[in-house]
């Protein structure tokens, strides 16, 4: 049976679908001093929790799903976390800071038998967890969005370690060639961004992270671009917090596509096809 926080039942829904599973309806309620409480039909067997972790609410959503599918009479838990929270915060950057995505991840452990998360920003932060935890890799499918008819294309990724991400949807497309920006992070938000050395001039440009957050750094990196024909954006998780589509749009950004890791507007593509095949696989 799938459950599904209240922040991800387009996703949720969708898995269900390609599982063939039953979708449970889950009730969602806040009491008035700001503290929620979930309600779940009850359960026979497997429980797979789908929530991504996109507030602090949604933390403790999950940690409530997760013990509201035990008592139900759930005999195996799987979290999937389609996005999570925290996981930037991966180390102390600070003396004095805490490990959060360490801390987040040791709470949803005491309540879970094995964690799923969809391209988690560092692969080390699966090891935070005290339970199996797997990295679920979406980004191929983000090719599926991108207009058929691209000129030469150029898959960008905004930083060394986000090539992977680049080459599987530029796999994912079919054709064209990858590079990188230099992105020189100075703290959690002062980032500066070098242009590449490729040759964009002419070309379309396809620009691939794992997440958008504020948009200041893919704005800053797409207005570095000599020249490109059209440039379009795509991420796993498409936080967009704030006024982040304007940033990139006023950068000159044809189109942003996401997955529905995070539910916007802009999530054109499902990762639930490559949550299903590792649960399949479980």
């Amino acid at each position: 049976m799938i459950l599904s926080g209240s922040a991800t039942q387009q996703l949720a829904a969708a898995l269900a679908a390609e599982l063939g599973d039953d979708l449970a309806r889950v009730e969602y309620e806040s009491f008035p001093d700001g503290e929620r409480i979930v309600r779940v039909p009850p359960i026979d067997g497997r429980a797979v929790v789908v929530a991504s972790t996109v507030s602090s609410d949604a933390h403790v959503e999950l940690l409530q799903l997760q013990d509201a599918a035990r008592e139900a009479g759930a005999d195996e838990i799987v979290t999937v976390i389609p996005y999570m929270g925290y996981a930037r915060q991966d180390e102390a950057f600070e003396p004095g800071e805490p490990v959060s995505a360490r801390a987040m991840a040791r709470a949803i452990s005491t309540g879970t038998d094995r964690v799923l998360t969809v391209c988690p920003h560092e692969q080390s932060v699966l090891g935070f967890f005290d339970v199996p935890a797997t990295g679920v890799d979406a980004s191929g499918r983000l090719a599926n969005p991108l207009p058929a008819d691209l000129a030469d294309p150029v898959f960008l990724a905004p930083d060394e370690g986000a090539v992977g991400l680049a080459q599987s949807v530029r796999d994912g497309y079919g054709v064209g060639d990858t590079d990188h920006f230099e992105k020189h992070r100075h703290s959690g938000s002062d980032v500066t961004v070098t242009p590449s050395d490729v040759d964009v001039s002419g070309r379309d440009v396809v620009v691939v992270d794992d997440i958008i957050a504020t948009g200041s750094t893919m704005s800053e990196a797409v207005g570095e671009l000599d020249d490109p024909a059209r440039v379009y954006v795509t991420c796993v998780h498409p936080l967009l917090a704030g006024n982040a589509r304007l940033k990139l749009a006023n950068a000159g950004v044809e189109a942003v596509y996401g997955t529905d890791t995070i539910e916007r507007a802009v999530s054109t593509v499902s990762a639930a096809p490559a949550v299903a095949d590792a649960l399949q696989s479980l």
